[in-house]
């Protein structure tokens, strides 16, 4: 099992939310969950980021991609 640090998230899963928003997202129940390694220390399981990730990858796929001329929201 491999866990990711704060940093790792970002160097090695290209996730770059702020600390503080990363914690919204936790206590949302929208991000996994860290693991407290000690006192100062936590980490994130990199297989449930990685299902996290695949999950966000799987809605984008079930969402049909519009051309900017058929988007409502377009205005140009």
């Amino acid at each position: 099992m491999k866990v990711l640090s704060l940093r790792d998230l970002k160097r090695v899963k290209g996730i770059s939310y702020s600390r503080p928003h990363l914690y919204r997202l936790v206590n949302a129940d929208k991000f996994p969950r860290p693991i407290k390694l000690g006192a100062n220390c936590i980490a994130f399981v990199e297989s449930e980021v990685d299902d996290w990730l695949q999950e966000k990858i799987d809605a984008r796929d079930r969402t049909p991609v519009l051309a900017p001329e058929d988007d409502p929201s377009h205005h140009g």
